[in-house]
C-alpha cells in the first residue's frame, strides 16, 4: 500500500461521497481524485521525478490537499511548510531539502519570492495563479514506487536551533495511519474537523485517516475565530474533534458555547501537550456523549501512545500505553530496559518509526539505535516517562529543552538566535513556563548591553518579525546577568 492509494481506493468505492468541505465549497472523492491526477501529470510534465522534494507552503485549502496527493502520485516527496514561516527559515528549508518544486499561494509572495532569490534547486513554482493543469493528452505515469520510498519530509525544530527534516516512508505513514485509525475506530460515517495546520502532522493525519476510511473532512484555516468554527461544526454535524490544549481552553472561555448544537460529537482527541485534569473534567461535562482520547506522539513516528477513554477516571494524568502494531519500553541511561514502576527514556519500536533526519547522520544516530533484532533500528524519544504497575505511561520531562506551545514545537535556540539579532541584546536565554492556555509559554530572559534601553514590547515585536508567531516570547524579563555552569555555559536550571 502506498499513501496516495488511500484516495485512489476510496474514490473508486465512494465516488460521489463528500470528501472535503472547505468554506462554502464541497468536493466529492471523484472531484478530488480528478484534480490530483491532473496536478500529478502537470508535475511530471514540469520535470518532477521520483524521489524529488515538492514543498507546499500554503494555508489549509483544497489546493494544499490536492498538492499533497499529487506530489505523492507523481512519485515525489511532499514537504509541508507552515504558512507562518518567515523568509529566512523558508530559504533554509528549501535549500536544506534541495526541493525541486514549490507549491504556494500568491498572498505569501512577500515571503517566498525573496527566499527563491537565494535558491538554486527549485525549478518549478506554482504560486496560486490557478492550479497546474496537464495537457489534454497527458496522464500521470506510474513512477514505480515501493513502500520503502520516501513519502514526506516534515521539518521539526531541533535543540540546536536548526530545523531537522524527519524522513517518512510510505510504509511509515501507512503504518501509523492504520494503527491510529484502529484504536480511534474511524469509519466512513465520520465527519472530521481539521482546524489544525496541515503542516503539523496532527492536522495532516486527519486528512490521511479520513480519506483512508472514506470519511468527510471539514477543513478550516485555523481555530483563531472559534465562534466561526463552532458554527461550521454544528452545521456539518461534526463527529470527531481533534484539538490541542490551547483550542480547548479557548472553548471553555466562550460564554456562548451552549448556543451551538454539538450533539453529533462522538470523539474528542488531544495531543501535543497534556490536558490539565480540570480541563478534562470540563470537556467531559460539556460533551458527555463524546469519548475523550489523551495521546502522546512525536513527528519522528507520528503517534506513540493513547489512553483508552474508560481509563480517564482511574489515570487522568496518563498518556496511556503503546498503540496497535508497536512496542514501547523505558530504558535507563545505559540503555537497559526498566520494569514497570520505573522512570526512564521512552523507546519506540515499529514500522512507523522514521527513516532518519534528512542529511543529518549524526543527529539520526542519536535517535535511531540498534533494536532487539539484528539489523533493525528503534527510536529513542528523548523524553522521560514513568510507568505504573500496569505499564501505563506518565510524562515526566524532556531530555532536551524543546518547548511545546500552542501544540507546536519551539526550539529555544532558534528564539535565542532571533533575540541576539536585536541590536542591544547582550545575552539571552529562553525557557518554557507553564501556561493554562498555551500548554507552555515562551519566556525570554534578556541581558542588555550597557546604556541600552529596550521594552518588553519592543523585544516581542522584533521576534514576531523574525519568527513564526507561536515562537515569539509571551514574556520578557530583563536581568542583570544569567547564571552559568563551571564551563561558562548559560545554565537554565532555575529560570522560570
Amino acid at each position: 500500500m502506498l499513501l496516495h492509494q488511500f484516495l485512489d481506493h476510496t474514490a473508486a468505492r465512494l465516488p460521489t461521497k463528500t470528501a472535503l468541505v472547505c468554506g462554502d465549497a464541497r468536493y466529492s472523492y471523484a472531484d478530488l481524485h480528478a484534480r490530483v491526477d491532473q496536478m500529478a501529470a502537470a508535475l511530471q510534465q514540469r520535470g518532477i521525478h521520483r524521489g524529488e522534494r515538492v514543498a507546499l507552503f500554503m494555508d489549509n485549502t483544497v489546493e494544499m490537499v490536492v498538492g499533497i496527493f499529487a506530489a505523492l502520485k507523481a512519485g515525489a516527496v511532499f514537504m509541508p511548510i507552515n504558512p507562518l514561516t518567515k523568509q529566512d527559515k523558508l530559504s533554509y528549508l528549501l535549500n536544506d531539502s534541495r526541493a525541486s518544486a514549490l507549491i504556494t499561494q500568491a498572498s505569501l509572495a512577500a515571503i517566498f519570492q525573496p527566499a527563491l532569490a537565494h535558491n538554486t534547486s527549485v525549478h518549478t513554482t506554482f504560486d496560486g495563479q490557478g492550479p497546474p493543469v496537464a495537457s489534454d493528452t497527458a496522464a500521470c505515469r506510474d513512477p514505480g514506487l515501493i513502500d520503502q520510498d520516501l513519502a514526506s519530509i516534515i521539518y521539526t525544530s531541533g535543540s540546536t536551533g536548526e530545523p531537522k527534516g524527519v524522513m517518512l516512508s510510505h510504509l511509515n505513514m501507512v503504518s501509523a495511519n492504520r494503527s491510529v485509525s484502529a484504536y480511534l475506530g474511524l469509519t466512513e460515517h465520520d465527519i472530521i474537523l481539521c482546524a489544525l495546520p496541515l503542516a503539523f502532522d496532527y492536522g495532516l493525519y486527519q486528512v490521511l485517516m479520513g480519506f483512508a476510511v472514506g470519511a468527510t473532512i471539514v477543513l478550516e484555516r485555523s481555530f483563531t475565530f472559534p465562534v466561526k468554527v463552532l458554527e461550521v461544526m454544528a452545521r456539518e454535524r461534526v463527529t470527531v474533534f481533534p484539538g490541542v490544549p490551547t483550542m480547548f481552553t479557548m472553548l471553555m472561555n466562550l460564554k456562548t458555547l451552549a448556543e451551538y448544537d454539538l450533539a453529533s460529537l462522538r470523539m474528542i482527541t488531544n495531543t501535543a501537550a497534556a490536558l490539565p485534569q480540570e480541563r478534562i473534567r470540563q470537556l467531559r461535562g460539556l460533551f458527555p456523549q463524546a469519548e475523550l482520547f489523551s495521546m502522546y506522539g512525536l513527528t519522528e513516528c507520528k503517534r506513540v501512545t493513547y489512553l483508552p477513554p474508560d481509563q480517564l477516571d482511574r489515570r487522568p494524568t496518563s498518556v496511556g500505553r503503546g498503540m496497535p502494531n508497536e512496542e514501547v519500553w523505558l530504558v535507563d541511561q545505559a540503555g537497559q530496559r526498566l520494569p514497570n514502576g520505573s522512570t526512564g527514556e521512552l523507546v519506540i519500536r515499529g514500522s512507523h518509526v522514521m527513516r532518519g533526519y534528512w542529511d543529518k547522520p549524526l543527529e539520526t544516530a542519536q535517535r535511531l539505535k540498534p533494536g532487539p533484532l539484528p539489523g533493525e533500528w528503534v527510536l529513542y524519544s528523548g523524553d522521560l516517562f514513568r510507568t505504573d504497575a500496569e505499564g501505563y505511561l506518565y510524562f515526566v520531562s524532556r531530555k532536551d529543552d524543546i518547548i511545546k506551545s500552542r501544540g507546536e514545537k519551539v526550539s529555544p535556540r532558534e528564539v535565542e538566535n532571533a533575540l541576539y539579532a536585536l541590536e542591544g541584546v547582550y545575552e539571552a536565554a529562553v525557557v518554557g513556563v507553564p501556561d493554562d492556555l498555551l500548554g507552555q509559554a515562551v519566556k525570554a530572559f534578556v541581558v542588555l548591553k550597557p546604556e541600552v534601553a529596550l521594552s518588553e514590547r519592543e523585544v516581542i515585536k522584533h521576534c514576531l518579525g523574525h519568527l513564526e508567531s507561536f515562537m515569539a516570547p509571551k514574556y520578557v524579563e530583563f536581568v542583570a546577568s544569567l547564571p552559568t555552569t563551571d564551563t561558562g555555559k548559560i545554565k537554565k536550571t532555575g529560570l522560570s
